[in-house]
């Protein structure tokens, strides 16, 4: 008999599936246990939410411009950076929390590993800043901050 092609294939698809479901329904291996607690491993449900935007943002005590001088007094220029030559804008991200400390800082674009490092020695040294606050309430808050390394 000749069938086109089409139909061939759909003979050879039929024929096929009642052997791909007992296969299927012959599996001798048994449903995995249900997974318990969070759904993602290593969330502390205790932990407070971390916001991205809030409606009054965290503010180095003095604001931006006291941030600014901060920032140009404290920094030290590696030595190893000016002898190469090597300037730039790293980038930083830190959570201030809700007492106005910061933790988790961390480099989210650096320009060379001593850059990178003095400009996290110095985030990790400031002051206690003002929190941020979502719908009236103090809450913890991710901030970024470019730190601009220029050779004079």
């Amino acid at each position: 008999m000749n069938f086109p092609n089409a139909a061939r294939c759909l003979m050879v698809l039929l024929a096929s599936t009642p052997l791909m479901l007992a296969a299927q329904v012959r599996s001798d291996e048994a449903p995995p246990p249900p997974v318990e607690g969070p759904a993602v491993i290593g969330i502390d449900e205790k932990a407070p939410q971390v916001f991205t935007m809030v409606e009054e943002m965290p503010e180095f005590p003095g604001g931006q411009q006291a941030l600014m001088k901060y920032m140009s007094s404290h920094l030290q220029y590696p030595e190893i950076a000016k002898e190469d030559g090597i300037q730039g804008k790293v980038f930083l991200s830190f959570v201030v929390q809700e007492d106005g400390s910061l933790r988790d800082v961390r480099v989210i674009r650096g320009v060379h590993p001593s850059l990178d490092r003095e400009a996290m020695r110095v985030a990790k040294s400031m002051p206690l800043w003002k929190p941020g606050k979502n719908m009236g309430k103090v809450c913890c808050v991710q901030y970024n901050l470019p730190v601009n390394f220029v050779l004079q």
